[in-house]
């Protein structure tokens, strides 16, 4: 018997609706159990922070001598509230001064509880969960101080309950039968409609899809149907080449600094020119840091590289703007794109913090004298002084710059005079064209 399209079509979606739908349930129900647990995790944890602020403010607004009657008040608000089932809080020599069960208090803690107790002394900003899957129960330690600059006093133990697993199981079988149910008469409702012209592009769109899983970027999909699908494939080709171009930008960031590299710097500096924007590209690089780097050993070396990224980091935060740029090109040449009205700050502020924190990488001895003994480059014993840092500025403010080789070539020239001045400086290019 011969089936019409129609008919193929319905028996195509009908088929591969309920294949999926029974490989989905498999999955589901071999992953529900970790999902259900991360997510009563997270809940559990987002409980715990209002648990913190509400315990922590206690003890901040409490007198000394009345902390466990309040901390005790405020742990039956909680339970009364629902957020909390079980906790106690104990103090730091394993006491139990609050709980949702009255017959703990005044009791000691166990061992098992003294060494999370360790670990939340170790970091007090940190709430530590432990999971205990077989009686399917969170349990939650919360560090409590009356302030960041004071030590822990008390901490929270907290317990949550993951849920009857069971019960879920059989609530989400139920819910997929339902679906499975209503997929199958929706797609024969809608068999009808679906055509050779719909099927085929989404196929296509499919077959890319996996092409572009595998790593081959280069495949697009030719969709001419002059409807929403042309432009859905349109869409999909676009998205394909901002991957292209995020892999590239991935490729070129600093394993050091974290910072894009010369190719984003290009991208960034050429946007700036086609928009028309007022801009300043600030070139910096270190004074006397390939001496530091012999003397001291490339750790120290990447030491110094990283203090400099974050500084400019820092600039950018404090007198920036929030489109602001800042690059890495690599050694110790750096980057930072601002606007014309920022770039005075941002600049004094590299400088000045600069020359405040380097010399804390040098020995005693080598930042009291100012200088280190090393090689030069041409292999002759010298003096060099501690690092300093040269920063030029190129701006479109008063000439107009039309290509991205324009700006690398007036820093090429203004990095000569910065760089042989003995100290720390930043000039600006005010030439008119």
């Amino acid at each position: 018997m011969r089936f019409s399209l129609k008919g193929r079509i319905i028996f195509i979606i009908v088929s591969s609706s309920l294949l999926l739908i029974l490989v989905f349930t498999i999955i589901q129900l071999n992953s529900y159990l970790d999902n259900l647990t991360k997510q009563n995790s997270y809940q559990a944890t987002l409980s715990s922070l209002i648990v913190k602020n509400n315990l922590e403010q206690t003890l901040k607004t409490t007198n000394p001598t009345k902390i466990q009657t309040a901390l005790q008040a405020k742990i039956d608000t909680l339970k009364n509230s629902n957020l909390i089932q079980d906790a106690v809080v104990f103090n730091m020599e394993g006491l139990i001064v609050a709980s949702t069960a009255k017959d703990k208090l005044n009791s000691k803690i166990r061992f098992k509880d003294l060494m999370n107790c360790e670990n939340a002394q170790k970091n007090p900003e940190r709430i530590i969960p432990q999971i205990d899957r077989l009686r399917r129960i969170l349990t939650i330690y919360v560090p409590l101080t009356r302030s960041r600059k004071e030590p822990i006093s008390h901490i929270a133990k907290i317990t949550f309950s993951l849920g009857n697993i069971q019960t879920a199981f059989a609530d989400m079988y139920r819910t997929i039968i339902i679906a499975a149910l209503f997929v199958v008469l929706a797609n024969c409702l809608m068999g009808y409609i679906l055509s050779k012209r719909i099927i085929g592009p989404i196929r296509l769109l499919n077959q890319v899809t996996k092409i572009i899983a595998q790593g081959n970027l280069n495949v697009r999909a030719c969709i001419k149907t002059n409807d929403e699908l042309e432009e859905l494939g349109n869409t999909f080709n676009y998205m394909t080449e901002e991957l292209i171009k995020m892999k590239e930008r991935a490729e070129n960031v600093n394993p050091l600094t974290k910072l894009p590299g010369n190719i984003m710097i290009q991208e960034q500096i050429e946007k700036r020119i086609s928009a028309g924007k007022t801009f300043v590209v600030l070139y910096a690089d270190l004074d006397n840091f390939k001496a530091f780097n012999d003397n001291y050993g490339i750790a120290k070396g990447d030491e110094a590289i990283k203090l400099t990224a974050e500084i400019m980091r820092e600039a950018i935060k404090k007198f920036g703007e929030p489109d602001d740029f800042l690059g890495h090109e690599g050694g110790d040449d750096f980057i930072l794109i601002t606007k014309f009205e920022t770039h005075q700050q941002v600049a004094q502020y590299i400088i000045k913090e600069f020359d405040n924190r380097i010399p804390n990488l040098y020995k005693t001895e080598d930042r009291n004298q100012g200088f280190i003994i090393a090689s030069s480059r041409d292999g002759t014993i010298k003096k060099f002084p501690i690092m300093t840092i040269s920063i030029v500025g190129v701006t479109n403010k008063h000439r107009r710059i039309l290509s991205y080789g324009e700006v690398t070539n007036i820093a090429a020239e203004l990095k000569k005079y910065a760089k042989s001045q003995p100290t720390s400086i930043f000039f600006l290019d005010r030439r008119q064209g």
